[in-house]
């Protein structure tokens, strides 16, 4: 069974002015529930992640100031949300619910996160509308456990998981992929294990057939047995921020390139939301709900 990661916290406890198009958090479960592609018995409520589970990502200063919300204003401002205990509760919660997501991954194969791919925090710092690093912390779990031995992440939202890189640079076990606008935010990138720049107004054939040359090639020199995909829908045409130029059909094919050879090498997988920021919210969520439905449709 697809189990998938919801709280109504993921939205309530953002700022009523920062909830569009983060309000995609309660849309979606809705759209996906309402057509019948999930029932009632895939959502479940995710529990906070532990302090210690956190610290293996995060450093001690950053977690006790996020904690104590004793943030620099600067530091506030890099992370484009007012800092608010309820904030930082939610982050607990995005953190927990990939955490149970990878357990329920190497059950059923697959566990998707409504919100998540909080792929811009970095070990020390937020930025970017993310304040801890969910697939990081994660992934750490998996490898403290012993539940996995090496890691691929996947991540194709439209900006660079700069977050995620700093946090892995030096760790042998974890892959970091990234496909992302060149000339998008952040302006100063870190490196990945493998960084596929894009050309602003990149199509669909261009983008998919570097997607499934990469992607293939790295499963095949990496060889990982564990896969957390980023799968941000601000590649799309419509995006506000994201200059690339993909359709709709042309992330769902994007999507379906990930979730294929996951289920083909036999790959636990655990997909985070990303970002998406397209002025019509239509865009956004059935973007949104066509990973989930092909990941009914590939696993199930």
């Amino acid at each position: 069974m697809l189990k998938i990661s919801w709280d109504k916290n993921y939205v309530l406890s953002l700022p009523e002015n920062h909830r569009f198009p983060m309000e995609k958090y309660d849309l979606l479960p809705q759209q996906l529930l309402y057509e019948g592609s999930i029932s009632e018995d895939n959502l479940f409520i995710p529990k906070k992640a532990s302090n210690d589970q956190i610290l293996h990502c995060h450093t001690q200063e950053y977690l006790d100031k996020l904690v104590s919300l004793a943030l620099s204003k600067d530091e506030i401002r890099r992370t484009g949300f007012p800092l608010t205990k309820e904030l930082v509760e939610r982050e607990f919660l995005i953190m927990g619910g990939t955490i149970e997501c990878a357990n329920y991954a190497l059950e059923h194969n697959i566990s998707m996160n409504i919100a998540g791919g909080t792929h811009h925090a970095y070990s020390n710092k937020g930025e970017g509308f993310c304040l801890l690093n969910d697939q990081a912390i994660a992934a750490m779990h998996l490898l403290n456990s012993k539940l996995a031995n090496k890691i691929l992440i996947v991540d194709l939202d439209v900006h660079q998981g700069n977050g995620t890189a700093e946090i892995f640079a030096t760790n042998p076990n974890v892959f970091t992929f990234s496909m992302h606008g060149a000339s998008n935010y952040p302006m100063k990138k870190e490196k990945s294990d493998l960084d596929i720049p894009l050309e602003d107004g990149i199509q669909d054939k261009a983008y998919l057939d570097l997607l499934d040359y990469h992607l293939k090639e790295t499963l095949d020199t990496f060889q990982p047995d564990f896969i957390f995909f980023q799968s941000g829908v601000d590649v799309l045409k419509s995006d506000k921020l994201g200059r690339l130029g993909l359709t709709r059909e042309g992330c769902k094919t994007r999507d379906a390139i990930v979730l294929s050879l996951a289920k083909e090498n036999e790959l636990p997988i655990v997909c985070s939301m990303g970002g998406g920021y397209s002025e019509n919210i239509k865009d956004i969520v059935e973007a949104h709900a066509n990973t989930y439905r092909l990941a009914q449709e590939i696993f199930f």
